[in-house]
């Protein structure tokens, strides 16, 4: 399982790959089998397809290669305001020629890694033998969601501590799987992000959330380059990519190779390659998908045509999608290159990134001193007033109360005005500027405060209504236990 390091000239881009393979690179692959490539889902990474690369359905048939995306796992890469889908496309693909892979088969989870490979065989069509689309995303991001990640990026990033961590990553957990039952997963994932994404390392998640939440939609003539076979998996009940949108896609891929299988699986909310049942199922409808498609080898040859002359190749291509050909005229050593992010959504994210860049040596971090979670979040203790026990009751400690505002007025930054890093310069988004692909606030909210933190005036009106007795200040007297 090593890393792919890919040249580029003002950029530093090192992937992290696995593999099914006796030693863990393409090296040991066996030529006479085809080779699919697995797209992790949103805010994980590769490990977290494990459940596609045990199941004897494909590990037994296929070679298997799954990539870290840039700002995600082990994958290393400076941090740029020009980072977009089609950087993500450009780096499987110059990641492929490194290996010297050949057509694969592309298993995509999710709104990054979708957009992604449908850019990618736009630009690259030789590069891929079919594509299998997972949760297919709307075109822009549904204007609840872009509020509800605006919301819990400050907690997540501003934490002061391990309570107030826990708090967003489960309010993520929720978010990203419609469960709140299943502590074995929450502990799992909370476990992994912090490890992997705490809040020392918030530039990577800011870079993640700017991709999502401001990527444009693909237009006709982009997806009317995808030609290859395609099939697609959608969950039933998912409110962040619903089925409508899967639909829509199946109509605009005029030019598919075939019918494009539209496969529901029913009842399933989100993260379908996470949860038990999801994935086999998903196993299932891809496994039957590439047995009736013809059989294809891995060959580890170099490139025929040069590496620098294909990047060219690509960027007229691109040039001519979204008619701006200066595009050709760009340095085809740098992946940024194939950057589409305009000139005002840059500068948005550079004052996004330089933002949270400030005091992050200073963040607080999850871990303890051997790197592992302090803790599973199944084992918290519940003193917060929100928490309620067995018999539904909830106890108040008020000195708690107070430390935690301590900390959060020592740790939280002073936020910018609302639509001051806007291109637009708006606070709300609108239908037409969704649509449009214009900017939009994706970090900065004035009403974006930790909600389980009381502070300021509201101490008196929680007390008192909790039965709390203050002195003159308004500040709560000790006392012993006292429910509510």
């Amino acid at each position: 399982m090593p890393f792919v390091d890919i040249p580029s000239r003002g950029d530093y881009v090192s992937l992290w790959y696995r593999t099914n393979s006796v030693y863990g690179n393409v090296g040991s692959f066996d030529p006479s089998k085809p080779t699919i490539i697995m797209l992790h889902p949103l805010f994980l990474d590769s490990t977290w397809l494990q459940r596609h690369f045990d199941d004897p359905r494909l590990s037994l048939q296929y070679n298997t290669i799954a990539f870290d995306q840039r700002t995600m796992g082990r994958s290393r890469c400076r941090p740029s305001e020009l980072h977009d889908c089609y950087v993500d496309a450009a780096d499987l693909a110059l990641a492929m020629q490194a290996l010297f892979l050949p057509a694969c088969h592309f298993l995509a989870f999710e709104c990054i890694a979708v957009n992604a490979v449908l850019r990618l065989t736009a630009l690259w069509p030789e590069l891929v033998l079919s594509l299998t689309l997972c949760n297919v995303p709307p075109p822009t991001e549904l204007k609840w969601v872009f509020n509800a990640y605006d919301e819990l990026l400050q907690l997540w990033c501003y934490a002061a501590d391990l309570d107030a961590f826990e708090h967003a990553a489960s309010e993520v957990v929720t978010f990203m799987t419609g469960e709140t039952s299943n502590t074995d997963l929450q502990d799992a994932l909370i476990a992994y992000w912090e490890a992997w994404t705490p809040p020392t390392k918030r530039l990577r998640i800011v870079e993640l959330v700017n991709i999502m939440m401001n990527r444009t939609p693909l237009t006709q003539k982009e997806l009317a380059c995808i030609r290859c076979p395609v099939l697609i998996i959608q969950n039933e009940q998912s409110d962040v990519a619903p089925l409508k949108h899967a639909e829509n896609l199946k109509k605009q891929l005029i030019n598919a190779k075939g019918d494009i299988p539209l496969f529901t699986i029913k009842g399933a909310k989100a993260c379908m390659s996470i949860m038990p049942g999801s994935a086999s199922l998903v196993n299932q409808a891809f496994s039957k998908f590439l047995a009736t498609l013809p059989k294809a080898r891995t060959d580890l040859i170099p490139p025929k045509i040069p590496v620098s002359e294909r990047t060219k190749m690509a960027l007229r291509t691109l040039g001519d999608l979204i008619g701006d050909p200066s595009y050709a005229q760009r340095d085809p050593r740098s992946i940024l290159s194939f950057s589409c992010v305009s000139s005002e959504v840059a500068r948005s994210q550079l004052e996004n990134l330089r933002f949270y860049a400030r005091d992050i040596e200073s963040a607080y971090c999850p871990l303890g001193r051997d790197g592992r979670p302090l803790r599973k979040y199944s084992e918290r203790q519940k003193s917060h007033w929100f928490h309620g026990d067995h018999r539904g009751m909830s106890q108040i400690d008020s000195a708690a109360l107070l430390v935690a505002q301590k900390n959060y007025k020592s740790q939280s930054p002073e936020r910018p005005i609302a639509g001051q890093l806007t291109a637009n310069g708006n606070d709300l988004v609108t239908e037409d500027i969704a649509q449009d692909g214009r900017m939009r606030r994706t970090t900065f909210n004035t009403n974006s405060v930790e909600k389980q933190v009381v502070k300021g005036s509201m101490t008196k009106v929680v007390t008192q209504s909790a039965g709390v007795k203050t002195n003159n200040q308004g500040n709560p007297l000790p006392r012993v236990g006292g429910f509510l």
